[in-house]
């Protein structure tokens, strides 16, 4: 076994930190108005991220602790796990119905999303079976095929509740993997024109995706309807300024901006923060990558270095995507943004990929 380091990156733990604790400001900060008005508490939604960052911190410390090359063995149980799970929430009565997906199993607030498992039970399946497979990975065939087939399997059922964000990081993260591992360009280029055919014919079989696609070109053109999210994202980020109009002094959260506490928190924030608040905050998930790519450069072996690859891959979409998103360079995807947004699977789930990178860290060359 590779030889342990006495500690993990430090680095990687103070940003995450960092990012945790102002997540927890800003869910306080952008949920109080609209949980006082709906639950009569403005802590509801600040109590319950406390509560999901607090086991999500405990079990980030855990895995940082579990050797990484033991999640190896686990690989094939956890992804027919998750399969099984999103087979289960697709079933009338059973899974719950938020936002107009079946995506979520369990009672009330407290409960869990599968295909936010999927996402790290993926990554480990994939890192090794690239580990295992590499010298086969430049065939069509025999490498990039098998592993390509699991993940639109995977996507194919994500899309059935249907969640098209939370499938295309996972796809995304699958294709950095696969291309790190040294796939062929030719074989991406293919692969990438019947992908845009693909993705051209749910955004046809859907009308409400149609919708996005037209509201991200020109939100104006139906302000109250299929625009109004991005409008009203850029109304907040617009007057913050360089400095923001202060910590809890927003407007767009009284009401204007939907659950402004979830996927367009980083709206609020550039608007109580300012550009500067902002600037921080990515400089903080640039920390995060950075730290990312030298742990998985570094990682004694194939596996931890493709896990490595994978976990970071994964933070830095979902960020690209929901910073894309609320600042108007893309249509609305429903990605929430790790760490700061509102959530129960999603920020624990992302908090135990984080642990398991910091364990890679432990044994990373110098």
């Amino acid at each position: 076994m590779p030889r342990q380091k006495a500690a993990p990156d430090y680095l990687l733990v103070v940003a995450t930190v960092a990012l945790l604790i102002i997540g927890l400001i800003m869910v306080y900060s952008a949920s109080e108005a609209w949980a006082t008005y709906r639950f009569d508490d403005g802590f509801f939604f600040a109590k319950r991220q406390l509560f999901f960052a607090s086991v999500g911190f405990i079990a980030m410390l855990f895995m940082m602790r579990v050797e990484y090359w033991t999640w190896r063995v686990w690989a094939k149980l956890m992804v027919i796990v998750c399969f099984v799970l999103l087979i289960i929430v697709l079933i009338p009565g059973v899974g719950l119905v938020r936002g107009g997906a079946r995506s979520w199993l369990g009672v009330g607030a407290f409960s869990i999303q599968p295909s936010e498992f999927m996402k790290m039970a993926m990554i480990v399946f994939l890192a090794k079976f690239l580990a295992e497979n590499q010298k086969l990975i430049t065939s069509f065939k025999k490498g990039l095929l098998p592993s390509l087939s699991l993940v639109m399997l995977a996507f194919g059922m994500i899309m059935l509740q249907p969640d098209l964000g939370t499938g295309a990081v996972m796809v995304g993260t699958c294709v950095v993997m696969i291309f790190v591992a040294g796939a062929r360009i030719l074989h991406f280029v293919m692969l990438g024109i019947v992908g845009m055919a693909g993705f051209a014919a749910l955004i046809i079989s859907a009308p409400y995706r149609i919708k996005r696609i037209t509201s991200f070109l020109d939100p104006w053109s139906d302000p109250l309807g299929s625009g109004f999210q991005i409008i009203q994202s850029l109304y907040a980020i617009g007057p913050g300024g360089l400095l923001g109009l202060g910590l809890g002094e927003s407007r767009q959260k009284y009401y204007y901006l939907p659950e402004p506490q979830t996927d367009f928190i980083f709206a609020i924030l550039s608007e109580e923060l300012g550009f500067l608040g902002g600037c921080f905050v990515i400089a903080l998930f640039g920390i995060v990558l950075w730290r990312g790519i030298r742990i998985a450069l570094g990682a004694p072996d194939l596996f931890g270095s493709f896990l490595a690859t994978g976990i970071v891959a994964m933070v830095a979409i979902q960020v690209m995507i929901n910073i894309g998103v609320v600042t108007g360079l893309m249509p609305v995807t429903g990605i929430t943004l790790p760490l700061l947004s509102y959530g129960g699977s999603s920020l624990t789930l992302m908090l135990v990929s984080l642990g398991v990178l910091l364990n890679v860290s432990r044994y990373t060359r110098t």
